[in-house]
């Protein structure tokens, strides 16, 4: 059944990146020496870390800093009230890796064709679901596509349809955790991570918030999201981005900056031919709440080891 807005295409957006920029995403998001293969551009297997395309969205071609609020106002959706951005968060994300992005897309045009897949009432926010193909137009090549949606906080009670109830992807019940990651942030941990484009004030400075109820700046959804991808990745597919082929998770609570961040990572033994074990993960606050749950990854598990 159809909802209002489903199918609504947005104009293309192209998008653009520098070595530069793979390296900064490659640090802001944990990546250590060990991985010299994503922090150094003459290494001889350089390579961007595969969640990489999710940023692009935020920053199209700028080098530049952004206003948020104006970058991110969107064409109206048929049929849906005009939502404000300025009271969004995210709600879930999945990436599917097609094609390895090249580290720099130089010489070569790259866009975002996005889709609205349906909007929903839940009366107290509005959620909107989208897809973006990352895609190169001269060959028309996916190299990622990604779903995910967005909460409209306090943008809802409009009598649009609540919407179908999503899978949940449960941790192996009476298993220990596989593999645990942990990652310590700072005060300043959200300040670099805003550079790869997501310029949201609400990541920043405490007023934006203030105003949502949450205390004061927060870090982004999708620093925690793309921390927790590094954390599988370099725990159980030796860093190497090939081994990776689905990755998603929903936001659950906000994370402050200098929280500590730990990801607990089950094998479910279970594979799509020979190659591709479901994982499934949750990440939690370390002593608090669970801040990414629903967590489930398509990868090859290898021993560790190191590109460097």
């Amino acid at each position: 059944m159809s909802t209002p807005g489903a199918g609504f295409e947005y104009p293309s957006k192209p998008v653009s990146w520098l070595k530069r920029d793979v390296l900064l995403f490659a640090n802001s998001i944990g990546c250590t020496a060990e991985e010299l293969h994503f922090l150094y551009e003459l290494h001889p297997d350089f390579s961007v870390f595969p969640t990489y395309a999710i940023i692009l969205p935020f920053r199209g071609t700028s080098q530049e800093v952004l206003d948020f609020y104006s970058y991110s106002r969107q064409n109206p959706i048929p049929g849906v009230p005009t939502l404000d951005s300025k009271r969004v968060v995210d709600g879930e994300r999945k990436i599917e890796f097609l094609k390895p992005l090249p580290v720099s897309s130089e010489g070569r045009q790259f866009e975002i064709r996005a889709k609205v897949l349906g909007v929903y009432d839940k009366g107290k926010g509005t959620v909107v679901e989208t897809e973006n193909l990352l895609v190169e137009k001269g060959t028309g090549e996916v190299y990622t596509r990604a779903t995910g949606s967005g909460f409209f906080v306090g943008q809802g009670g409009w009598g649009g349809p609540k919407g179908p109830s999503t899978p949940n992807f449960l941790p192996p019940k009476n298993k220990k955790p596989d593999a645990v990651y942990t990652l310590q942030t700072n005060n300043e941990s959200a300040l670099l991570y805003r550079l790869n484009g997501d310029y949201n004030p609400l990541h920043a400075t405490p007023e934006p918030g203030q105003k949502m109820g949450f205390g004061g700046a927060i870090m982004h959804g999708l620093f925690s999201w793309n921390t927790t991808c590094h954390g599988l990745l370099k725990e159980l597919g030796g860093s190497d981005p090939t081994n990776i082929k689905e990755f998603q998770a929903r936001f659950a609570s906000p994370v402050k900056p200098g929280d500590k961040l730990v990801t607990q990572i089950w094998r479910t033994g279970e594979r799509d031919g020979q190659d591709w074990e479901e994982i499934r993960f949750v990440t939690s606050v370390e002593g608090g709440k669970v801040c990414l749950s629903n967590g489930r990854a398509k990868m090859k598990v290898v021993a560790a080891k190191s590109k460097l």
